[in-house]
C-alpha cells in the first residue's frame, strides 16, 4: 500500500533515536486553500465551504455548476505544479517545528504530486525548515507504520488536517499520538471531534506545548 516512490523516500532516511514527530505540509506548514481558491479562480471557478471536501464543492462562477472530477484533478496537479514553490507558511509553524526539532526527530509527510516534490523541499528549505519531505499518495497509515518499524522507538507524534489521514493513522500505528490540526474554521466546522486524538487546535502555540509535553521537550 506504499507506493515505490514513497518507499525509495523512507529507505534513505536516518534516525537518530530521539522521539519521531511526522507533520503534514498543506494546511498545517504551509497555506493550501487560500492559494488554491486564488488558483482556481483565475480559471472561473470559486470554492464552496459548505462541507469538508473539493470535489463537488468546486464550481463554475457562472452557472454554479460543479466542475467534474477529472478536472479537479487536472487543477489539482497543475496547482502544485505553479504554486508549490511561493507557499507562504501559516503562522509560528517554523518557530514551533524548529523548536520539536531540538527534542525529536522530524518528518514532513505529505500527499501531493510525486513531481512536485523537489519543489516543496525548495519550498520549505526556503522557509528554513531543514526537515526530509516524504511525497505520499493514498492514506498515511502504511507510510507512518514503516517510519515507526525504521525509527524502533517508543514516542511518535502524528500532526495532520484530514481526518482521513488521521484514521489511517490510528488504524496501522495506534501507539502514535495523533494532533488534529484544523486551520481553516470554514471547513473544521463540519468536522466531529475524533475521540483518539490527543489535541484538536487551529494554532500552533497550542500545539507547539502539548507536542513538547509528549515527547519530553521544553
Amino acid at each position: 500500500m506504499i507506493s515505490e516512490i514513497t518507499l525509495s523516500q523512507l529507505e534513505t532516511l536516518s534516525f537518530t533515536g530521539r522521539p519521531l514527530v511526522i507533520c503534514d505540509v498543506d494546511e498545517v506548514i504551509v497555506h493550501f486553500t487560500r492559494d488554491f481558491e486564488d488558483y482556481i479562480g483565475t480559471h472561473g471557478l470559486w470554492l464552496d465551504t459548505s462541507s469538508f471536501a473539493l470535489n463537488g464543492n468546486i464550481k463554475t462562477r457562472e452557472t454554479n455548476v460543479p466542475a467534474a472530477e477529472s478536472q479537479v484533478a487536472e487543477l489539482i496537479g497543475s496547482f502544485f505544479e505553479d504554486r508549490t514553490r511561493h507557499m507562504e507558511t501559516i503562522d509560528g509553524a517554523v518557530d514551533a517545528l524548529n523548536h520539536i526539532g531540538a527534542t525529536a526527530d522530524v518528518v514532513l509527510l505529505t500527499n501531493l504530486p510525486h513531481t512536485s516534490g523537489d519543489h516543496r523541499r525548495q519550498n520549505l528549505a526556503g522557509h528554513g525548515l531543514p526537515f526530509p519531505v516524504v511525497t505520499n499518495s493514498g492514506p498515511k497509515g502504511p507510510a507512518i507504520r514503516s517510519l515507526l518499524q525504521r525509527a524502533r522507538l517508543g514516542t511518535a507524534v502524528f500532526i495532520d488536517d484530514s481526518p482521513a489521514y488521521l484514521a489511517s493513522a490510528h488504524e496501522y500505528a495506534p501507539e502514535v499520538h495523533l494532533i488534529h490540526f484544523l486551520h481553516d474554521d470554514r471547513f473544521s466546522r463540519h468536522i466531529a471531534p475524533l475521540d483518539y486524538v490527543s489535541l484538536r487546535t487551529a494554532r500552533w502555540d497550542e500545539a507547539k506545548p502539548h507536542i513538547l509535553g509528549l515527547i519530553g521537550g521544553s
